[in-house]
């Protein structure tokens, strides 16, 4: 199994060294996504809704909009006894140069004690953006994809049901001021800084003639416009190819027992000795009957097996000094530990001074 999971892990490392195109590596600075948020209700649920004895917002919310709608419902607001409804807290992402009307999707998390948004329908939502204008509006009927089922003794589910979405649930109605046209320079940001992918992209760039492209810091490459129409430079040079470089790291995520590690990972001449000591008792109780017409008892006679096992068959391996990192994978693996292990071995292989790139435990 850890060998499949290595060999795996292997395969992306390679991939790594290959050139990529440079829009798979860096941004035009400014050209982002948005975050919308909104507080909404979801009606028409089948009784899986908030309680509102219990969830004073939401009943104070389905107040508020009666009251909006002509319907007075505050000299009775006590009374209001309802399971079909839900308070909400809407997401969206507003995309760069989204215009009035287009449609994004957006994602419809409850709030209070609901128990399923299944069947519901988002009520009319203003999404705001973090300077508090309104930039879309969402509404429409929520889907969970989730499956929740319950009888006398027993239940099942599948999903999460207090969290749906709506595709194309939301309308653009503001736009985000930005604009390429008439820029003397622009920016491009990598996803991952490095000093090297940097100044290879610079390269790349200058590579096509004239010097417009400078790496400012890992993560910055100024391009000089020089006249140049922005929307037909960046086209050109974003599927330019350069070989992006990488930190040497390990990532260890201990709750599961995943490790990956970067291509660049070399391990300084070390050796290892890895054994856990394993006591297995078993009990085998065996009957003691009596013959027939005997004056004895049946009695229960108990049998104990206790075995030992201090992995005394695994050996000091030696992994070698500058190796690669498929010689290394092969030289884990021929350790025969599992993930939980092979973590342990790489803190100490850290700790020694042995381990020639970052070690990040999440």
């Amino acid at each position: 199994m850890i060998a499949m999971l290595l060999g795996l892990l292997l395969w992306p490392a390679l991939l790594a060294a290959q050139p990529v195109r440079i829009k798979d590596i860096a941004d035009v600075e400014g050209v982002r996504d948005n975050q919308l948020v909104g507080y909404g209700l979801v009606v028409g649920l089948p009784g899986t809704g908030d309680r509102l004895r219990t969830a004073i917002f939401t009943r104070q919310s389905l107040v508020g909009m009666l009251e909006r709608l002509g319907v007075n419902t505050r000299d009775n607001e006590a009374r209001l006894d309802t399971r079909n409804i839900a308070a909400v807290m809407v997401t969206a992402n507003l995309p760069a140069f989204a215009q009035p009307g287009s449609r994004i999707d957006v994602a419809v998390s409850s709030m209070g004690d609901a128990s399923n948004l299944t069947g519901g329908t988002l009520l009319v939502t203003p999404l705001l953006g973090a300077d508090g204008a309104v930039y879309a509006v969402a509404q429409g009927a929520v889907a969970t994809g989730a499956i929740a089922a319950r009888g006398a003794g027993a239940s099942v589910m599948r999903g999460v049901p207090t969290s749906a979405r709506i595709s194309s649930g939301g309308i653009v109605e503001r736009a985000v001021p930005y604009t390429l046209a008439g820029r003397d320079h622009i920016r491009l940001s990598l996803r991952n800084p490095d000093f090297t992918t940097a100044q290879r992209i610079a390269a790349a760039i200058n590579g096509r003639g004239g010097n417009t492209a400078r790496a400012v810091d890992p993560r910055t490459v100024l391009l000089t416009l020089g006249g140049r129409d922005p929307m037909s430079f960046i086209t050109q040079i974003e599927q330019l190819r350069v070989q992006p470089d990488q930190v040497a790291r390990v990532i260890v995520e201990e709750a599961s027992g995943t490790i990956v590690m970067g291509e660049q990972v070399r391990v300084s001449t070390v050796a290892i000795a890895q054994g856990n000591l394993t006591i297995r008792i078993t009990e085998t109780p065996q009957v003691s009957q009596p013959n027939a017409f005997g004056q004895g008892e049946t009695v229960v006679v108990p049998r104990t097996q206790i075995e030992v096992d201090d992995q005394g068959d695994r050996r000091l391996g030696v992994l070698r000094g500058g190796v690669t990192l498929s010689e290394l994978v092969r030289g884990l693996n021929s350790l025969g530990v599992g993930p939980r292990d092979l973590i342990t071995i790489l803190q100490t292989i850290k700790a020694a001074g042995a381990l020639q790139a970052e070690l990040e435990v999440r």
